[in-house]
């Protein structure tokens, strides 16, 4: 069956977990138009309470921010700390391959203000976790995404502070699953089955080998780990409707955020995703999979709040989507211990047949964005 888009954005209906309306609009859209007229008192109450309930009596640290100096961890830590009064402790996972502008815009966000503690997880475990995760799954950053969620627990767990505020519910923002609409809370099961696409006991068995010490950063707690300790886990946009553009603004103004200077690979944008060569390499992984790269996810977002139209989007997608990351392919093999031959046999693998063909040597769509 030939991939339809949104009448509204361009989401495609090979996005997993995506639907439609009558109308053709994809549940982001719907979700868009719900925020639109939603009482969002009720839910800002909500926080108040939320955050009172676990603020600190005694100066200490009272809730959890993951941040990785980009544009929506700053914008959450500073709301929490400037407009709430809150403590927060931020906490960056060292990605691999990182790039340069990151690190300079976390050393701002953190020169800005901010208590911050930077978790480096053994490196070689690492690099393996990310290199089943490319070749297996088709997700280059996998072990490190992994570690942004069982690493926040586990810090977490050792300060006793229960309260973690991530960014965004991508899921509910951008069309996914919408089962978390209106719930504050969500949890572990919810991170592996959700964010991991229910491959994590799958990785483990793959580390089998890995001293299980040097693997801490990697596991989730145990259940008996958990009891009595109340954790709570939400995202920000649950309170408030999340627009990543506002969030740029105030991470430039107030923590230091800084853009490239030319657009980023794949996209149109040049202020988001910042941190580590390995986005480029996962959005294409993306546009191989399901026919959508990183442009159409940033036109969708341009879309939703209003900035742009979607004959201009459909264009800039056109323009944009589906670069093959030529800048940091000798980065990627070196960190993969791979071949081009093997690199590219491994995207072979991955690129969706119905979607592609190959032509001297590249992939290229058989459907035009319309």
């Amino acid at each position: 069956m030939p991939p339809t888009w949104c009448r509204n954005c361009l989401n495609m209906s090979t996005r997993p977990r995506i639907s439609f309306d009558e109308r053709g609009w994809c549940n982001a859209c719907q979700w868009m138009e719900k925020k639109s007229s939603m009482h969002w008192g009720d839910r800002q109450q909500e926080l108040r309470a939320l955050l009172d309930r676990y603020r600190s009596r005694n100066g200490g640290f009272d809730c959890l921010v993951p941040v990785s100096g980009g544009k929506d961890g700053s914008y959450v830590a500073y709301q929490l700390k400037h407009v709430h009064g809150m403590n927060p402790l931020t906490i960056t996972i060292r990605p691999p391959l990182a790039l340069e502008i990151g690190d300079r815009n976390l050393s701002n966000f953190i020169a800005s203000g901010y208590s911050h503690i930077h978790v480096s997880p053994d490196a070689d475990v690492m690099r393996r976790f990310n290199q089943y995760g490319f070749i297996e799954k088709g997700f280059p950053y996998y072990g490190w995404l992994t570690a942004i969620m069982t690493s926040i627990i586990r810090i977490a767990l050792n300060f006793d502070i229960p309260l973690i505020f991530y960014g965004e519910d991508g899921e509910v923002e951008y069309g996914g699953s919408t089962e978390k609409q209106n719930r504050a809370l969500f949890d572990i099961d919810y991170m592996k089955q959700v964010y991991l696409e229910g491959g994590y006991e799958q990785v483990l068995v793959r580390l089998a080998d890995v001293d299980p010490a040097s693997l801490y950063f990697w596991r989730f707690p145990e259940p008996m780990e958990l009891e009595g300790k109340g954790l709570y886990l939400t995202h920000w946009s649950y309170f408030e409707p999340w627009d990543s553009y506002r969030n740029y603004l105030v991470a430039k103004e107030h923590c230091g955020l800084q853009e490239v200077e030319e657009g980023n690979s794949g996209t149109f944008t040049n202020f988001a995703q910042n941190d580590q060569a390995l986005y480029a390499l996962h959005a294409y992984l993306m546009y191989l999979k399901f026919g959508f790269g990183r442009a159409t996810q940033d036109a969708g977002i341009e879309i939703r709040r209003g900035a742009m139209t979607r004959d201009q989007a459909v264009h800039l997608v056109r323009l944009y989507d589906g670069h093959y990351p030529d800048e940091f392919i000798a980065t990627y093999l070196d960190y993969y211990d791979m071949t081009k031959e093997e690199f590219d046999g491994v995207l072979d693998r991955w690129a969706n047949k119905d979607l592609f063909e190959k032509q001297n040597g590249r992939w290229c769509p058989r459907f035009e964005v319309a």
